[in-house]
């Protein structure tokens, strides 16, 4: 079975690639019907890189990548959950994000941990 292609081409005369809607040959994206609804889509996701990049800026938020970020992470919610008035689920977020950081803790320990035997044995080798 032969799926369909958007028929769209591309100024290097490619064609688009993504499945055409149901009942037409173009993506949502080619669509000429749908311009509208592609600018306002173009432009929310413009707005919502601009506030992601702001609010990564703001708490100094990397990403999810490492024990580290994830580390950072933990920290902003804790000192957020911190500045609650207090409450029952106040307290549980707390324990929460410290049982979070024991494990970050253990992780981040085991992978130091790994990459000096690593070390050693690239030396060794």
């Amino acid at each position: 079975m032969q799926s369909r292609l958007c028929s769209f081409r591309k100024e290097s005369g490619e064609v688009c690639g993504a499945p055409p809607l149901l009942e037409g040959e173009f993506c949502f994206w080619h669509e000429p019907e749908r311009a509208q609804e592609v600018a306002e889509a173009r432009r929310l996701g413009g707005l919502r890189r601009r506030k992601e990049q702001t609010v990564a800026s703001a708490y100094d938020f990397q990403g999810l990548g490492t024990v580290t970020e994830i580390r950072r992470l933990v920290e902003v919610a804790a000192v957020d959950t911190l500045s609650l008035e207090n409450s029952l689920g106040r307290s549980r977020a707390l324990a929460y994000l410290a049982q979070v950081s024991v494990n970050l803790l253990e992780k981040g320990e085991l992978e130091s941990r790994l990459e000096a035997l690593e070390d050693t044995l690239r030396r060794n080798a």
